[in-house]
Parts: C-alpha cells; sequence; structure tokens
C-alpha cells in the first residue's frame, strides 16, 4: 500500500530511495512522514488492541465522546474519522454488539441513526486513558511544546492538500 500513496513509484525505486536519504525531494520527505506515521500507528495498535478494538474503533470511541450528550451522525463519525473507512456501519456495529455505542433513528430525521458513547464504551477510555497518554509522551516527548506547533502546522498545510 505504502508503494500506492507514493504517486506511481516502483517499490524497488522506494526502497532505495527510503535508504539513502538526502531530505531535498518530495519522495524522500514522503517516505519520512509515512515510516513515522506507521511507527505511531503500530504503537497505538499495542495498545488499545489488547482491549479487544481496533484503532479506527478507538477513533470512533474518541469522536463520540467528544460529542458527549449530542449524538453524532453515522455519516458525521465518518467524516471525523482520521483514516478513511467504506464500512463504517460495520464499524458501529461492531462496537454496538460489545456494547461500546448505542445508536437510534435521529427523530428529526429518521433517514439518520445517531450514535452516542455508551456507558461501557466510557469506562473502557477511561482504562486506556493512561497507557494512550504514556504512548503519546513516549512518541513525542522528545519535541518541544513549540517543534510539536510547527509539525502540527506543517501537518495541517499537507494534509489540506487533496
Amino acid at each position: 500500500m505504502t508503494c500506492q500513496l507514493l504517486m506511481g513509484y516502483p517499490c524497488a525505486v522506494v526502497a532505495r530511495m527510503a535508504n539513502s536519504r538526502s531530505g531535498t525531494n518530495a519522495m524522500d520527505t514522503v517516505v519520512a512522514l509515512l515510516r513515522a506515521a506507521e511507527r505511531v500507528r503500530r504503537r497505538a495498535a499495542r495498545v488499545v488492541e489488547p482491549h479487544g478494538i481496533t484503532l479506527q474503533q478507538y477513533n470512533v470511541l474518541c469522536i463520540l465522546d467528544a460529542a458527549k450528550e449530542d449524538g453524532v451522525p453515522t455519516l458525521e463519525v465518518a467524516a471525523r474519522m482520521i483514516e478513511e473507512t467504506p464500512g463504517v456501519t460495520r464499524l458501529l456495529d461492531r462496537l454496538e454488539a460489545k456494547s461500546y455505542i448505542r445508536r437510534q433513528r435521529c427523530p428529526r430525521d429518521r433517514r439518520q441513526h445517531l450514535c452516542w458513547l455508551s456507558s461501557e464504551g466510557a469506562r473502557l477510555l477511561e482504562r486506556l486513558t493512561p497507557a494512550t497518554s504514556t504512548g503519546n509522551k513516549r512518541v513525542l516527548g522528545h519535541l518541544s511544546i513549540d517543534e510539536r506547533q510547527q509539525l502540527i502546522a506543517l501537518l495541517d498545510v499537507i494534509g489540506s492538500e487533496e
């Protein structure tokens, strides 16, 4: 998949470039970004997976936790996801089967379903918070606050381009 993201470059070319980075061309930057993102993703997965959920499921729980009592429409959950997923309904089905979320039809628009974090889902997030906080500090602890702000700004610029 990484090779697909690298705009059609043959995998052998990407591998050569990844092993001898000069830091001056776009390919070097993309490879470094993808490698860093994959390392962060693997570390985060090691925290949540022992609790029987995936990173995407954890992302949904966090989205619903932020919404509190308002409820979030299914399509809005999909739009807020870190990683795009075509199967958000299946993702929600799995979380509902585990009693981590609840859903019901929107009373104002019967075409929509609203989603809420359940008390069981809130307890799971509570259990995960210390480990996720520790993991975040481990990943970014060597960066100063200013460097973190610069990183966010740069990633926002990259993420806004489509």
